[in-house]
């Protein structure tokens, strides 16, 4: 949840301070983070998005099984994923430092998300939300 709060912050962030991916629809011209949810709802969008994250999720299953019933030696969270070499070369407990970072980081990107959520809402203004 961390590592996924940590996308949606940036995410709802980006949009209000104007970020847009282009051909933007016309429907969609003017929205915020807050007002989105319901116009996607409506022309379709937010199902696709329900669509291709249960299909992410009903692979990464596949390892989760494994995981726990076949002993592949695969830890939490551990999806084998690190392009930029962070961890080469790093003794186990520089790792596990690394690691602890990524949690508490994640930690706090679920309460930064959260708090992000409820002040866009209470103010219904643009970033920063005051």
């Amino acid at each position: 949840h961390g590592r996924i709060c940590m996308l949606a912050w940036s995410g709802f962030v980006a949009v209000d301070l104007g970020a847009r991916i282009y051909p933007l629809p016309a429907a969609y011209e003017g929205l915020t983070s807050v007002t989105a949810h319901d116009a996607l709802v409506e022309y379709g969008a937010m199902g696709q998005l329900f669509l291709w994250i249960g299909v992410a999720e009903t692979i990464a299953t596949i390892s989760l099984i494994q995981m726990l019933y076949e002993d592949s030696g695969r830890e939490p969270g551990d999806f084998g994923l690190d392009p930029l070499g962070f961890l080469e070369g790093k003794s186990e407990d520089e790792v596990n430092r690394m690691k602890l970072r990524e949690l508490k980081n994640g930690r706090l990107a679920m309460l930064a998300f959260s708090g992000v959520v409820t002040q866009s809402v209470l103010t219904q203004g643009p970033f920063p939300y005051v």
